[in-house]
């Protein structure tokens, strides 16, 4: 696990500055704090950063083939490296070291352009073949490992793990793109392609992007996730699913250093863990975050999964006086991003490090087995879309959605107010309303009407479209799993964990998240992964003998700090003082009035605005930085 960053000459060569190379490089140390290397040429300059994992010895980078024409940089981890030297060994290639890093160099080699289909694992790199003047960018298929890049004013391409490695250097523009408020409280982050800045773009999950002098910038899709023309058997899925799972938690545990594992007390995180302690013989290194509001705190049922499997297992509370962290989200993530779970995510990869230096975690249960609440709600609501004429319902639950309240003081049932408004909606628009951090109708009173002009007509639900329009399936839950992997998944959660553990130079590995695992899990049938109101039915039902019940079926909490409650005390001050800065006031993105009456709403007890006042407080820690 390390950082990458480089220099490729696009129109003309130019010897590449290494001390600029270099300046930007050591931004992202962090990433990568054992080792350093470089590569400089008249056309291109590489650059990474080394977190030692595999091949402590022999794994420094730049690597190189044999007569050292093609050269590659790397981050993250391929688990079938073994398998695929042992196919190029017997194509004739030598292999100078037991990294998986020089895989890439000989496949390249062989199959050229096609080699990043062969890699099972989490990857972003670039790959320099001198004598074909190509470089060849790649990202893993599901955006495990970041890639940003630009090209300057000079026609300099740069590309880097981090934001902070493009921003490093002078000739970058620093303009912020004028959509990325609409995007950023619409999601909660800035969904790829994009990023907070207008020139600098994210390289998508599943994408690669092959150069030469004087080439354009077309990235390449080279994976998408399908939907299987038969969904599976109840008996199938039951037979396979555990040993499927188990194969993608034992690639990785292959580690020269110490390894560990998250332990939510949640389903995912308990199930990797059982599966880990069945494959391996000492015990696990386990740790997990609670919280002193017991709503809000799972830390009793990770302790519970790690008496029964004998783990080594810390716990660290969160309290508000972790609240210091705040400063330290905004950079590491380099962009807006709202996730409160960022801070304990942060604390628990802190905690982790302290012990291990590769974490496992449980991150995809929910998006390719219907975990969330929300796939739940969607179903229902489609199931009267489909019965109502579209022209129909739009006027009447319209009208019903804009009268009715919004209760949030209310008890569930009576909240309906976000459901009759995505009643009147097709089925992309209600899946927008579904996951928005603030919805339309907010986002609209929040917004100036100079702001709102200058959008000329613009929202994020765009993007939801875009990848809408690549669905190959009509199963309304394997529709919204696809888009929660186009743009949750990749902008949200594995964001997150990337940034919070490689600020603490830590590994962390998610066995959901295996490709192959999850082109076959997206196989199940979709009536079996939600039955009735029960999420990752079947799931749970593969993991009956290795997790208690008490576990796989008590309500989900999720991974989330207590911020209403926080914002109304301990907090209350500083966030007034953040969201109601001059910074945000001159922006000319907010009207002024709506964000003193949401804090003062929110201060009274009239509504719940602790999810908008965290994107809010985010963003101003992202705009006092500009």
């Amino acid at each position: 696990m390390c950082g990458i960053s480089g220099i490729f000459n696009l129109r003309q060569p130019e010897k590449i500055d290494q001390g600029l190379l270099e300046k930007i490089n050591r931004q992202q140390s962090h990433r990568g704090p054992d080792d350093e290397g470089y590569y400089v040429d008249d056309f291109v300059g590489l650059a990474h950063r080394r977190l030692s994992i595999i091949d402590l010895s022999g794994g420094h980078q730049p690597i190189f083939n044999e007569d050292k024409t093609v050269v590659v940089v790397f981050n993250g981890e391929i688990y079938n490296f073994k398998e695929l030297a042992d196919e190029l060994i017997a194509l004739g290639h030598q292999f100078n070291t037991l990294s998986d890093t020089e895989v890439i160099v000989h496949a390249w080699e062989s199959w050229g352009e096609d080699c990043i289909t062969r890699f099972r694992g989490m990857f972003a790199f670039a790959l320099w073949d001198q004598n074909k003047r190509k470089l060849f960018l790649g990202r893993d298929r599901l955006g495990k490992k970041p890639f940003f890049y630009t090209v300057t004013p000079k026609g300099q391409f740069l590309f880097g793990s981090e934001l902070k490695v493009l921003l490093a250097h002078p000739q970058v523009c620093r303009d912020l793109r004028p959509e990325m408020a609409e995007e950023f409280f619409m999601y909660g982050y800035v969904p790829d392609p994009y990023s907070a800045y207008k020139h600098i773009y994210k390289l998508q999950p599943g994408h690669c992007l092959t150069l030469s002098p004087g080439s354009d910038l077309n990235p390449m899709k080279y994976w998408d996730l399908s939907a299987p023309a038969t969904a599976m058997s109840w008996e199938q899925t039951q037979e396979e699913l555990i040993d499927k799972l188990t194969e993608a938690v034992k690639v990785r545990m292959v580690s020269d250093v110490p390894l560990g594992a998250f332990l939510s007390g949640g389903v995912d995180s308990s199930a990797v863990v059982a599966l880990m302690a069945q494959l391996q013989q000492s015990p696990i290194n386990t740790c997990a975050i609670g919280f002193e509001d017991k709503s809000f705190d799972e830390s009793d049922y990770a302790q519970q999964i790690a008496e029964r499997y004998q783990t080594n297992h810390t716990r660290h509370v969160v309290t508000p006086d972790d609240f210091q962290l705040i400063g330290s989200l905004t950079d590491i993530y380099d962009e807006p991003y709202a996730d409160s779970s960022a801070l304990p995510t942060l604390k628990v990869c802190q905690l982790a490090r302290q012990h291990v230096k590769v974490a496992l975690s449980g991150d995809g249960g929910d998006e390719i087995f219907g975990g969330y609440r929300r796939h739940r709600m969607h179903l229902a609501e489609q199931r009267l879309r489909d019965a109502i004429p579209y022209p129909i319902r739009k006027p009447l639950f319209g009208s019903i959605g804009h009268l009715y309240p919004k209760a949030d003081w209310a008890p569930r049932p009576f909240r309906a107010k976000t459901t009759f408004q995505a009643l009147a909606m097709d089925t992309v628009e209600g899946y927008a309303n579904a996951i928005s951090k603030l919805r339309a109708g907010e986002r609209q009173s929040l917004f100036s009407h100079s702001y709102q002009s200058s959008l000329n007509g613009y929202t994020g639900i765009e993007i939801l479209r875009e990848h809408a329009s690549k669905l190959t399936t009509d199963d309304p839950l394997k529709q919204i799993q696809y888009l929660d992997i186009k743009t949750w998944l990749a902008g949200d959660i594995l964001t997150k964990v990337d940034r919070a553990s490689m600020a603490n130079s830590l590994e962390v590995r998610s066995p959901l998240l295996d490709h192959q695992f999850m082109e076959w899990a997206y196989g199940v049938d979709s009536k079996h992964n939600i039955k009735g109101t029960e999420g990752k039915y079947a799931f749970k039902k593969a993991l009956a003998s290795h997790v208690d019940s008490n576990i796989l079926y008590r309500p989900k909490m999720g991974f989330s700090i207590p911020i209403s409650d926080w914002f109304r005390n301990s907090l209350h001050s500083t966030l007034r003082e953040h969201v109601l800065s001059e910074k945000m006031k001159d922006s000319g993105i907010f009207k002024v009035e709506q964000l003193q009456k949401m804090l003062d709403e929110h201060q009274r007890g009239l509504r719940d605005h602790g999810s908008s006042l965290w994107c809010l407080l985010m963003f101003s820690q992202f705009i006092v930085r500009q």
